[in-house]
């Protein structure tokens, strides 16, 4: 204490004691679809990161409204927004993937308040779970792992063999990925859209020979 500082409060009152910080609340809303305007819980994660509204109704827009018999797979569920969005639009199944616990069980119970049939959760690692797909099994999956994680091109090759002659791979990054590093997965860019410092790609499939 400098000398001759009063620090005491006119009134004789004690210092109010300070607050908590308030942990912050974190919601994504469902754009489209039997969900539409339905808002999910975002636990709060280092490095979870929710795929913005923006880029969301643009991927919907590219793959079209509806959705009706498709068959998805998000490989990093993280929110599970995604794979939820495609489930609202009409999807029939829908594997979310996900290797943390708690994320896994905020899933479990979205699953539960939205009665949502078609989806089913997978505890496990994007990657792996990618790689036990049957060939040309799935109409679109989705990948967004963290931007620091090393999953970006195992997954990439992984899902150019799963994905159907006829699907989509969506793959959001912090880079936009060359026309050289796709055709090693067998892809090829569809769409492209940079918001940010996010990266969205739409891929499809390559030709066959």
């Amino acid at each position: 204490m400098k000398p001759g500082k009063n620090t005491a409060r006119p009134d004789n009152r004690p210092p109010r004691p300070r607050r908590p910080k308030l942990v912050q609340s974190h919601e994504v809303r469902i754009i489209g679809g039997l969900w539409k305007r339905t808002k999910l819980a975002v636990a709060d994660k280092p490095g979870l990161r929710p795929t913005p509204d923006r880029v969301r109704e643009t991927l919907f827009n590219w793959l079209g409204q509806d959705l009706t018999g498709w068959r998805c797979m998000d490989a990093f569920a993280g929110t599970g927004v995604l794979g939820f969005e495609a489930a609202s639009r009409g999807a029939k199944e829908v594997r979310l993937v996900e290797h943390d616990a708690q994320l896994v069980l905020q899933l479990q119970r979205i699953q539960t308040q939205l009665k949502a049939a078609a989806v089913h959760m997978v505890r496990g690692d994007g990657v792996a779970a990618l790689k036990q797909l049957d060939p040309a099994s799935m109409d679109v999956i989705f990948i967004d792992p963290p931007f620091d994680s090393q999953h970006f091109a195992p997954a990439l090759q992984a899902a150019g063999r799963a994905v159907s002659l006829s699907g989509f791979v969506y793959l959001e990054a912090p880079v936009k990925w060359t026309d050289a590093q796709l055709l090693e997965c067998g892809l090829q860019v569809h769409r492209h859209l940079k918001a940010g410092a996010v990266h969205a790609h739409l891929l499809n499939r390559l030709p066959p020979a």
